[in-house]
């Protein structure tokens, strides 16, 4: 991205943002999954800035409210994705309720391997250009 400035205008920046996410290999983009938390928990794996930090907790308020028994469900959603996919679940959740959350979840185990990482780079790719957005407004 810096390689490509100056931009013209917002549009291109988000363009080129999209373009430059898709030409990544699927190792970089589970590097970028990793620098999230998990839905229902703070921590990343992998470290993160306060900003970042923020912006998760922001993106997921949706779980603040649960019942204890979605929140099981998530962590339990957690860790059968994690152990069927080999990366963390993935969803743009900014303006998702838990249950919505957890259902997509749900949904998205019955994906094959290939099928499923796709749909988390798209959702990444969703958060992405949420915070490219957000950056913009300071």
């Amino acid at each position: 991205m810096t390689a490509a400035r100056p931009f013209a205008n917002v549009d291109e920046l988000l363009t080129k943002a999209d373009s430059i996410w898709w030409s990544l290999s699927s190792e970089d983009w589970l590097e970028a999954f990793r620098a999230h938390p998990k839905i229902g928990e703070k921590k990343a794996a992998a470290a993160q800035s306060e900003e970042a930090l923020q912006w998760s907790a922001q993106e997921q308020s949706g779980v603040n409210d649960a019942a204890a028994t979605t929140m099981a469900a998530l962590a339990a959603g957690n860790r059968d994705y994690e152990q069927r996919f080999g990366f963390i679940f993935i969803v743009c959740a900014t303006g998702k309720s838990s249950e919505e959350m957890l259902a997509i979840l749900q949904a998205r185990l019955q994906n094959d391997a290939e099928t499923e990482i796709a749909v988390a780079a798209e959702e990444q790719r969703k958060i992405m250009r949420l915070r490219l957005e957000k950056l913009l407004q300071q």
